[in-house]
């Protein structure tokens, strides 16, 4: 039976990739990359020579059905996204659907992701948290956080630099003033950073200093503000 590993890569540091990632990378008939430029350079950094076929959110509606003729001709093959792991606030969901639907073996890989650095380094209780990406940029945005300022679990959203001052406006003026918020910056890579605080707190910071850079804004339990149970 083919097989279509899920294969997580470096979200910053290289070195961030794990032996049984780099041997499937090598051993795959071919990868599926997100983009095939960033992809071509981590396989130069390892020596890695192996075809690479674009797979991206533009293309991928359009491209499953070739993709999964492509993956049953194969032994195996193996997705990748720019960094992290496919499928998470990136391209792959898709393409794993049809292959489980077209009876073909999925595998995926344990490794690189920003959201479990992000919520075991905040510091809030993660024993219970809710991953919701990335808000939506108008319709449902404010339902969206109505619904997160009475959410009994911590928090975790993905957020561009460009839109963090707005979104932490909107932490100030819908969640609790002592609502706890950790923007986690760069994690992984060379200005890893992580700021804590209340929304007014960090608003007040990021727009003296505007923000760069990956972002991952945790936010506490409604009710859990610097509290453990």
């Amino acid at each position: 039976m083919s097989v279509l590993y899920v294969v997580p890569t470096p979200i910053g540091n290289l070195e961030d990739i794990t032996l049984r990632a780099l041997r499937v990378l090598k051993e795959a008939d071919f990868i599926l990359a997100e983009d095939t430029r960033t992809t071509g350079q981590l396989l130069k950094h390892y020596e890695i020579s192996n075809q690479l076929v674009s797979h991206h959110i533009h293309n991928e509606h359009k491209s499953i059905e070739r993709l999964i003729d492509q993956i049953k001709a194969s032994k195996s093959a193996a997705i990748v996204s720019d960094a992290g792991t496919p499928s998470i606030s990136d391209p792959g969901f898709l393409l794993v659907r049809a292959c489980i639907e077209n009876d073909i073996n999925v595998v995926c890989l344990p490794g690189a992701s920003a959201i479990i650095p992000a919520i075991v380094g905040c510091g809030f209780p993660c024993d219970s948290f809710i991953f919701e990406g990335f808000l939506p940029h108008k319709k449902g945005r404010q339902t969206k956080w109505k619904a997160i300022a009475e959410e009994p679990r911590s928090v975790v959203l993905y957020e561009s630099p460009h839109r963090l001052v707005k979104a932490l406006k909107e932490m100030v003026e819908y969640l609790a003033p002592d609502r706890q918020i950790c923007v986690a910056r760069e994690i992984s890579k060379m200005f890893e950073t992580f700021h804590r605080g209340t929304a007014a707190e960090l608003l007040a910071y990021f727009e003296e200093t505007p923000p760069k850079g990956e972002i991952v804004v945790v936010i506490s339990a409604k009710g859990k503000e610097n509290k453990d149970d």
